[in-house]
């Protein structure tokens, strides 16, 4: 089959097109693959950012196909339906963190970038039927991912104000859309004015450049304290989101692509009793809720471009470069 294969750390992803095809063991279900997403997760695991890297390995965690096959135990009725896939792994039974024995899908085991895959029965939803392939191939990593980070952990309820950093990237992009969608009052960050003003475009109320010099100051002189932060970047600039927030204010951060947080000062965290929560992905049970609401809400993911497979190392360049706004998707079938 057609595959985009980690193949090794001097060669990064490279596009084969005679990769061994999987088959769906007791269990499972083999799914061709009509399309794939990126995520930031792939790009650093080429980038060796991540334990546990193996050589070859597919990557990709989101991903929409058809079941073309099952494993023993598995119901039949599933043949011939178009589903996404859940990309957790052994997530566990506590709903406030995963087990020691978690991972996401694309790395240890084969990910979604190729024409087939299986994974187990129980990892399966019927596609959203007011989604196209590609928006619902952006669906799983990231929305989840926004949906723990907002909901599960900053509690976010409707009236609230809700600040987004780094508008353009994809968990973004669902944290945006879910906060709005939820009754909240949005707001976000970027360094690009085209990006806010795409932003404001799918409702948020305003943004800010967080790369103007004490910009935070303004922010809250203009719209107010904020009730909820939701950030990936972490960094130096994360003491600037604490003080946007106002008392009891949450702040839930999934990625910490700025490094290692300075500069914090303690009187300002405790004395304004504000929480500071790390998320990661989210439970089984989170994934069903989050399409559930996606559903209910009729929210469409952003996509930002579309690769064919055989374009596939050009589609991982382009989020390396981190100009995007919205999932970028890669396309298995013409």
């Amino acid at each position: 089959m057609k595959a985009l294969v980690l193949t090794s750390k001097e060669d990064g992803v490279v596009f084969n097109a005679n990769y061994p095809q999987p088959a769906a063991q007791s269990g499972e279900v083999r799914i061709k693959v009509l399309a794939a997403a990126l995520n930031h997760r792939d790009v650093w695991i080429t980038q060796g950012q991540y334990a546990g890297i193996k050589f070859p390995t597919i990557l990709g965690s989101d991903g929409v196909g058809i079941v073309e096959s099952v494993g023993e135990g598995v119901d039949s009725s599933w043949l011939g339906k178009t589903v996404i896939i859940n990309p957790n792994n052994h997530w566990g039974d506590s709903q406030r963190h995963q087990s020691k024995q978690y991972h996401i899908m694309g790395l240890p085991k084969d990910g979604t970038l190729a024409e087939f895959v299986t994974v187990d029965a129980d990892k399966i939803r019927l596609a959203p039927h007011h989604l196209t392939i590609e928006q619902a191939a952006a669906l799983p990593l990231a929305g989840l991912t926004a949906y723990r980070a907002l909901f599960g952990r900053a509690q976010l309820q409707a009236g609230e104000k809700v600040l987004i950093s780094g508008i353009g990237g994809g968990v973004a992009l669902f944290a945006m859309q879910f906060a709005i969608a939820a009754g909240a009052e949005v707001y976000v960050t970027s360094s690009s004015e085209e990006k806010i003003a795409k932003a404001v475009q799918l409702g948020a109320k305003a943004g800010v450049l967080y790369n103007q010099e004490n910009w935070q100051k303004a922010f809250v002189k203009t719209y107010g304290e904020m009730d909820v932060v939701i950030d990936s970047a972490c960094g130096n600039g994360f003491a600037a989101l604490i003080d946007v927030l106002g008392f009891g204010g949450r702040i839930a951060f999934y990625g910490g692509g700025q490094g290692a947080i300075n500069g914090l000062n303690p009187q300002k965290i405790f004395w304004k009793q504000v929480s500071i929560l790390g998320s990661t992905m989210g439970s089984d049970q989170q994934f069903v809720e989050m399409v559930d609401f996606v559903e209910k809400h009729q929210i469409k993911p952003i996509v930002d471009s579309i690769y064919a497979l055989e374009d596939g190392v050009a589609a991982f360049k382009h989020m390396a470069d981190g100009a995007q706004f919205g999932k970028i998707v890669v396309r298995t079938v013409a």
